[in-house]
């Protein structure tokens, strides 16, 4: 009797021990794939303010970066200090006030870009358009009332062959000739944003500020990012409907229009492209042009060439252009409008 209750004591206990060693070894299992799927890659986003407009940032990682947010905002405060005409203490306010400063990256990139650019669209592009942006109105500078002698004393200071960098230095033939990157600026911001986060080890990213937008890598559902193309109308205090969404894979999309920033003089409306050779915002059906492009200064300084330049022209330049895509829309004499893309963008699209 005592054996049995002996054996009976031992196969009890080597019972509860069996069922220990199981539960702890599911306990582990169960832990183990959580933390397997907890540590799966997945989306996080942020956004913030920054240059007068929004920007929104999603990128792929196991966990959320809780400092990128406070790093890309002074990194944004940064890159205003070297190019933006709105802070009087920045170096191209410097520039154009003919004062003693030291040139970083940031803006000798633009200059040598806004440079090229000024030579690929035959002056349509032209960074040396400031004391024109201002005169309208459409700049840091108090609005004037315009007219063609004051458009014509402007213009003699518009032109990038009247301005050069010279061992690093900038020297005019004029020193009323000024500077104003605005118009590619914050399309080279996606892209100085989007080359941080890549330092920091993040190739799955989209990138946004004020509609420029730029896309690298997959989602973890291997899909490539999905951004839109808003449809161009007065609507100046926000986003318009999208009027086409794609998938943008491994490139930059900037679209400019004349239908946010304007002004109206004597029941006229003038939209903020300032035509560099009349002196005029730029009068011509185009409503609207988005580009896509390697990198988003590209795209964003292609958009406002094209609008300047008129749709005949634009497509005469992209037709010497193959690297850059293009959808513009264009007012028809009887209201409605029309839509021209490049032939890649008609098959990301699914344009007839």
């Amino acid at each position: 009797m005592k054996c049995k209750s002996m054996i009976s004591a031992i196969i009890t206990s080597n019972c509860r021990k069996h069922l220990f060693d199981f539960r702890l070894k599911i306990h582990l299992v169960v832990l183990l794939f959580t933390s397997i799927l907890w540590a799966q890659p997945q989306v996080f986003s942020f956004e913030g303010f920054a240059q007068g407009t929004s920007y929104h940032i999603s990128y792929v990682a196991e966990n959320k970066q809780a400092r990128l947010p406070q790093q890309v905002d002074s990194l944004l405060a940064c890159f205003d200090r070297s190019v933006s005409t709105y802070q009087t203490q920045s170096i191209i306010s410097k520039v154009n006030r003919n004062e003693p400063v030291i040139l970083d990256e940031w803006f000798i990139h633009c200059f040598l870009e806004g440079k090229m650019m000024w030579k690929a669209t035959d002056g349509a592009f032209d960074p040396t358009v400031y004391s024109l942006v201002n005169a309208w109105g459409f700049g840091p500078g108090r609005k004037e009332h315009i007219e063609q002698k004051r458009i014509d004393s402007l213009l003699v200071f518009v032109g990038m062959d009247k301005i050069k960098l010279q061992k690093d230095k900038i020297v005019k033939k004029d020193p009323r000739v000024s500077l104003d990157f605005n118009a590619f600026a914050q399309g080279y911001s996606v892209d100085v944003v989007a080359d941080f986060l890549k330092s920091k080890g993040f190739n799955n990213i989209l990138v946004e500020i004020g509609g420029e937008v730029i896309g690298f890598g997959q989602k973890p559902n291997g899909q490539c990012w999905s951004v839109g193309i808003e449809k161009p109308t007065d609507n100046p205090e926000g986003r318009n409907e999208n009027q086409f969404e794609f998938k943008l894979c491994n490139k930059a999309m900037a679209t400019s229009g004349n239908n946010r920033k304007f002004r109206i003089i004597d029941g006229v409306k003038y939209a903020h492209h300032i035509d560099p050779k009349t002196g005029y915002p730029a009068a011509n059906p185009l409503l609207s042009a988005s580009v896509l492009a390697s990198n988003t200064l590209t795209a964003d300084a292609t958009a406002t060439g094209l609008l300047v330049m008129g749709l005949e022209k634009a497509k005469t330049y992209l037709d010497k252009h193959p690297e850059i895509e293009a959808l513009m829309v264009y007012g028809l004499p009887n209201g409605q409008t029309g839509v021209f893309a490049t032939n890649g963008l008609k098959k990301l699209l699914q344009l007839p």
